[in-house]
């Protein structure tokens, strides 16, 4: 250093020291087309580089200066048990995340997060620094479709490229108002992907209103949906509120619409129609400022036809259709989530525990027939049984356990020869579980065509033509993976 410029370093106070010690990182960083943010223990922002602007909108790096980081890149992710703030807690650093930053005005962007602990050299230009996260714009189609990196957006969790693209058509939906009907199996998240939709729509900012359909007796389920006032039966002592009116300028997800009885089919059609409803025991129309959002685990289709569901009012519903595929359908997200609801059970719990390999090649192997439901409950069954730091292979439900005792499934994911506990079981979010093991490469391994004929002869079951393949349905998974086949 000159001695020009240690006298100006004597007449800048510590702040405006850490400010160009931080200004010389971040330019170094937007030279390669990244923002960068310095985060305290609290996991506060301490400092932004001012090309967060390019990103958000102007003004975005000064309103972001002191914030939460969740309030910036989400609960998902930097919440009290997300998995970028449990890594970084722990020493760790994460690679290649992916999350949806709102812009202003345009709507949201997918960025790329990476973030890391500070070494106690570079902390020394802000002793208050903590963690540093690197964001860059990420390529919304081909890059995350070929990558297959967890993205994190409104509570969901996702690396497929089935739920990337849900994931955009619920960005696509936040200017709208139209009507969804979200269907799949018990348990994949349809009540998520309800939410996530309230969240990134115009009315996120009224209430988001549930009910379930199927889990209240007819006699209540009029009045619970529109409300009744006093007098109109038995036992109707008062007026009472009913859902529609309680999610006035907000939305009202009506889940397991399928078992909705065709009297109130009748009903909620009209509402659909005329944007009015009426109260039990009352004739004045009362207007019904919501989005309605339903969801079911029936084919409605086959309700139609057997008459149990109305046909107009399966199309009123059917305005935009979102299929969740069933968990098996989408293995590549079994591991981001299982590391996620881990967090969020240990964190109810109060145990940080962590999945030993061989747990996880269990969870990759096991169908989940009760999809993501069945996997957080199978992970809290393991906290509680735990004994260790770690939740392990015998920790599991024995079906779980079970499903994953075929040889190949051994080799399901790649595990270091040598490291500590903790780098074993939290293997970075780029590596690739699918890849064919060199066992299974050594046997006869079934050709492409093999592949798709049986399949096709067996109508894509895939428990069916594993059997007549003759290989596991964690072999099947990991060719069709690599084969890049599907249905």
């Amino acid at each position: 250093m000159s001695a020009s410029d240690a006298a100006n370093a004597r007449a800048l106070g510590p702040h405006d020291l850490r400010q160009e010690a931080f200004a010389a990182v971040t330019a170094a960083f937007a030279s390669l087309g990244r923002v960068c943010l310095a985060l305290d223990s609290g996991f506060h922002i301490r400092h932004v580089s001012p090309r967060l602007d390019d990103l958000l909108g102007a003004g975005a790096a000064a309103r972001n200066e002191g914030r939460p980081v969740e309030d910036l890149l989400g609960p998902e992710l930097f919440g009290s048990a997300g998995p970028m703030r449990t890594a970084l807690a722990a020493g760790e650093r994460r690679e290649g995340w992916r999350a949806w930053l709102k812009v202003v005005p345009e709507g949201s962007r997918l960025v790329s997060v990476s973030a890391a602990p500070l070494i106690h050299a570079t902390r020394a230009c802000d002793p208050e620094a903590a963690y540093i996260v690197v964001l860059r714009p990420a390529d919304e189609d081909e890059e995350v479709a070929r990558d297959g990196v967890p993205t994190a957006s409104a509570g969901i969790i996702a690396r497929s490229r089935p739920m990337m693209e849900i994931l955009r058509l619920v960005e696509r939906l936040q200017h709208s108002d139209v009507t969804v009907l979200i269907t799949g199996e018990s348990g994949v998240g349809k009540g998520v992907i309800a939410q996530a939709i309230h969240a990134n729509s115009v009315r996120s900012k009224g209430p988001f209103v549930a009910v379930n359909c199927a889990a209240l007796p007819e006699a209540l389920l009029e009045s619970e949906l529109f409300g009744h006032v006093r007098g109109a039966f038995t036992g109707a002592v008062r007026d009472r509120v009913g859902r529609f009116e309680a999610a006035a300028r907000g939305t009202l997800f009506l889940d397991e619409v399928g078992d909705l009885p065709l009297h109130l089919q009748t009903k909620l059609l009209r509402v659909l129609q005329e944007r009015t409803f009426e109260r039990v025991g009352e004739s004045q129309p009362i207007a019904a400022d919501v989005r309605v959002l339903a969801a079911t685990h029936r084919d409605l289709k086959r309700a139609v036809e057997a008459g149990r569901f109305r046909e107009d009012l399966f199309y009123r519903l059917r305005v935009f259709p979102i299929e969740i595929p069933p968990l098996r359908a989408r293995r590549e997200d079994i591991e981001p989530l299982a590391r996620y609801l881990l967090a969020q059970v240990s964190q109810r719990t109060g145990r940080g525990l962590a999945l030993s390999p061989d747990a996880l090649r269990a969870l990759l192997a096991y169908d989940w027939p009760g999809n993501v439901r069945e996997l957080e409950n199978a992970l809290e069954y393991g906290v509680t049984v735990a004994r260790g730091p770690m939740v392990r292979r015998e920790d599991l439900p024995r079906e779980a356990v079970d499903s994953a005792g075929a040889p190949e499934a051994a080799h399901a994911i790649p595990v270091e020869p040598s490291g500590s506990a903790a780098s074993l079981c939290e293997a970075g979010p780029a590596a690739e579980p699918w890849t064919v093991s060199r066992r299974v490469r050594q046997r006869s391994t079934p050709t492409r065509d093999e592949i798709t004929s049986t399949l096709e002869s067996h109508r894509w079951r895939i428990a069916e033509t594993s059997r007549s393949l003759g290989i596991s349905r964690t072999t099947l998974w990991r060719l069709m993976r690599e084969l890049d086949l599907r249905r």
